[in-house]
């Protein structure tokens, strides 16, 4: 597994490191060998990193009442749809159409950051995250995450801290 610090990171990086770097955050990439024959995008994450799945946190995209919205929760959880459509004042939520997802953030399914979407998109951080000094989160391709305080992390995307994930 390889490190590099913000300091390290190459200019271009993808539109997550890029966002990250612009504003002046701390954080660490974690770069590993992505296995396409993994059923798991977080579990393999936190595998590959040595990192307690509780402290890597996925970013799905769901349809809130008509709406795309973003929901980072913990690899070893599932997102609560109902919490999170109340969380955002909505009735109802659904998984995005993942082509529609891709197409609205930039990224890829596996890959997609809650920093540095192509479109910006309304985003709850699962209230767990602030149990951890840092969490990390997709860098914005498959195999690659960073790793930063999750307090940077809700002041970023102006995440709506809320229990939306479920065991």
């Amino acid at each position: 597994m390889a490190k590099k610090s913000k300091k390290q990171q190459q200019p271009g990086g993808t539109p997550a490191t890029v966002a990250l770097t612009t504003a002046g955050v701390d954080f660490t990439v974690h770069s590993y060998d992505h296995d396409p024959a993994h059923p798991s995008y977080g579990e393999e994450a936190a595998e590959a990193m040595g990192v307690s799945p509780d402290r890597v946190f996925k970013t799905l995209v769901a349809d809130v009442d008509g709406a795309l919205t973003v929901a980072v929760v913990p690899v070893a959880g599932q997102l609560d749809l109902k919490a999170l459509a109340a969380a955002v004042g909505g009735k109802r939520a659904t998984m995005a159409d993942p082509t529609l997802a891709e197409r609205t953030t930039g990224y890829v399914r596996g890959g997609i950051s809650p920093l540095g979407q192509r479109k910006k998109l309304p985003t709850v951080l699962d209230d767990s995250a602030s149990s951890h000094p840092t969490i990390c989160v997709s860098a914005g391709r498959r195999g690659l995450e960073v790793e930063l305080s999750p307090e940077a992390l809700a002041k970023l995307t102006q995440a709506v801290p809320a229990p939306v994930s479920r065991a």
